[in-house]
């Protein structure tokens, strides 16, 4: 019975984050813009590309996580592309000269820290430990983002609820095998999450206000 549910929370977790990459995928090419920040794209990047590179390739273990992980870096390529199509709009003046080379350090920042969390913590512990920490610094980067723009542009329900419940799910799943820091590092990201939630849902709606006027 533990592992039927261990199985079904991790199911949820896969399809509500994939649901989260194609709607930034969509939204990002419709709406001419980019739905993640960097910094967490590119922490998602390395992530999904580390572990989906040592499941299939070191461990031999071709199990639905290293599918999943594969899935999601293919996913996270598309997203890299909206990034590349429409964050040069952001630097402005002198700074757009920058933006590939700093989209290079960022993204290069990104895989070294992944293979620091593989050097000191191991593979799947790492794993855990890099996947929750990066999940707090992207639900404060999705609050950031919408501050920044004042507007909707680039996000919807969608993403944020399956981020969410994405996040959620797996925080469950640590919580019944006794992992603290699991339990208190995904509940941190729930309370951020359900924060952005609400602030999206305020956005949105004064949004729709100013239309019907």
């Amino acid at each position: 019975m533990f592992q039927v549910i261990i199985t079904i929370l991790i199911g949820i977790s896969g399809i509500c984050w994939s649901i989260v990459y194609i709607e930034c995928i969509r939204n990002g090419f419709k709406q001419k813009t980019y739905c993640m920040p960097l910094f967490v794209l590119a922490l998602n990047f390395a992530w999904e590309g580390i572990y989906a590179y040592t499941d299939l390739f070191i461990r031999h273990n071709i199990g639905a996580q290293a599918i999943a992980n594969s899935c999601w870096f293919i996913l996270d390529i598309f997203i890299v592309i909206t990034w590349l199509k429409y964050g040069r709009k952001d630097f402005t003046g002198a700074k757009k000269k920058f933006f590939i080379p700093w989209t290079l350090l960022v993204i290069i920042t990104a895989f070294v820290l992944q293979i620091l969390f593989i050097y000191e913590f191991g593979n799947v512990e790492g794993e855990k430990y890099s996947a929750y920490l990066q999940n707090i610094a992207m639900s404060l980067s999705f609050l950031a983002l919408l501050d920044k723009r004042k507007s909707s542009e680039g996000q919807t329900m969608t993403i944020a609820i399956c981020k969410c419940i994405g996040t959620l799910t797996p925080t469950i799943y640590g919580a019944l095998e006794g992992n603290m820091f699991i339990l208190i590092s995904g509940a941190i990201c729930f309370i951020f999450d359900f924060i952005y939630i609400g602030y999206l849902y305020k956005v949105k709606s004064s949004e729709k206000r100013i239309l019907v006027a």
